[in-house]
């Protein structure tokens, strides 16, 4: 592997983590905290897709937004599931870094709980699942 290509997977993983723990800890505890929409009535289906929970739609928006093009698509359920549709451009030995700084900035958003990342090809096949366990603060990747 030649240096560029190297310092551009370091670089990539570097300012994806760099955005996802400094946005989200700028955003407000109290979303976490909101009522699920599903209980809400008259809660619109676009609304049901990227998140089950008003915050976790949120998240998920956000994911996309601040991903640079490196997330296609991302969902949230039951605000503990977050999962993420990469691009073609994210090389198969850089999933495991972004499902970490996706589950560093899941975990900044929605504190004190255990969580999953599943991350899918663009083809939307699981490829990674990413289990942040909250009492060791590890994540386990299978």
């Amino acid at each position: 592997m030649s240096f560029l290509q190297h310092g551009r997977k370091v670089f990539t993983a570097l300012v994806l983590a760099l955005v996802l723990t400094f946005t989200t800890a700028c955003g407000t505890a109290t979303q976490a905290r909101q009522s699920p929409s599903a209980t809400q009535p008259n809660v619109a289906y676009s609304q049901l897709e990227r998140g089950n929970t008003t915050s976790g739609q949120s998240f998920g928006d956000w994911v996309i937004q601040t991903s640079h093009g490196l997330i296609r698509d991302a969902y949230v359920r039951d605000n503990d599931k977050l999962g993420a549709v990469i691009s073609p451009d994210v090389r198969p030995n850089e999933v495991r870094t972004l499902a970490r700084s996706l589950a560093q900035g899941f975990h900044n958003n929605f504190p004190n709980r255990n969580l999953t990342v599943l991350m899918y090809a663009p083809d939307k096949q699981l490829i990674l699942t990413a289990k942040y366990d909250n009492q060791s603060h590890q994540i386990e990747y299978q």
